[in-house]
């Protein structure tokens, strides 16, 4: 928790020399208990800047591939992400997120499961909705505009850009434990989530201002 803490320091510190950073809605993530931040994903840059204004500590799912190394595999734990596989089911990484949820952590899950190529959102990971129906707990959309004019997927350089950071408000649905209950809501649930999460994320570039 101290490296996590220190890190969020160095990062508040840091950023105004990149831009400034703007943040709305921090009231909307609760003050305790379980729930799931469910974010866009724009930039390497998103973890960081959320999980250094978000309110609570957040452990998130990241690439597997980030904990190829050792001195990764040592860090990525101790600022709270946790692996899981990409573009194939990963029954461990989801037993992992009920887990923390249900000691009362906030787990936060990027819905597109990649960063996007040209800023815009991409489209949902069913794998992700099918968890939220299953975990049933409040869900705390955010959305995130400006990193990737920071720091885009195709370059390999950190540019000069304000970033704004949106949190709105939870939105839940009841526990769905029946496979094929969750299956029968996945599309509608999935229009929902992505509909509130496009507005969200046109509410963030208005903050950005741009």
């Amino acid at each position: 928790m101290i490296l996590y803490r220190l890190c969020q320091t160095i990062v508040r510190v840091g950023w105004p020399l990149v831009g400034r950073l703007h943040v709305r809605g921090m009231e909307n993530v609760p003050a305790s208990g379980p729930f799931l931040l469910i974010a866009n994903h724009q930039s390497v840059l998103d973890p960081i800047l959320i999980q250094t204004v978000c309110p609570r500590t957040l452990h998130t799912m990241a690439k597997s591939t980030q904990f190829a190394s050792p001195p990764m595999r040592w860090l990525m734990p101790r600022l709270k992400s946790f692996p899981v596989r990409r573009f194939e089911p990963d029954p461990q990484a989801v037993r992992l997120v009920l887990r923390r949820l249900q000691e009362g952590h906030g787990v936060g899950i990027y819905i597109e499961g990649e960063r996007s190529w040209d800023g815009r959102l991409q489209a949902p990971r069913r794998g992700t909705v099918r968890l939220i129906l299953r975990a049933g707990v409040p869900v705390v959309l955010t959305a995130i505009a400006g990193s990737y004019e920071a720091w885009p997927r195709w370059d390999r350089r950190l540019r000069r850009s304000d970033v704004a950071i949106v949190f709105g408000q939870p939105v839940q649905w009841p526990a769905m434990l029946d496979r094929a209950e969750r299956e029968a809501m996945v599309d509608a649930a999935a229009s929902d989530l992505m509909s509130r999460l496009s507005d969200l994320l046109d509410a963030a570039r208005r903050l950005r201002g741009g």
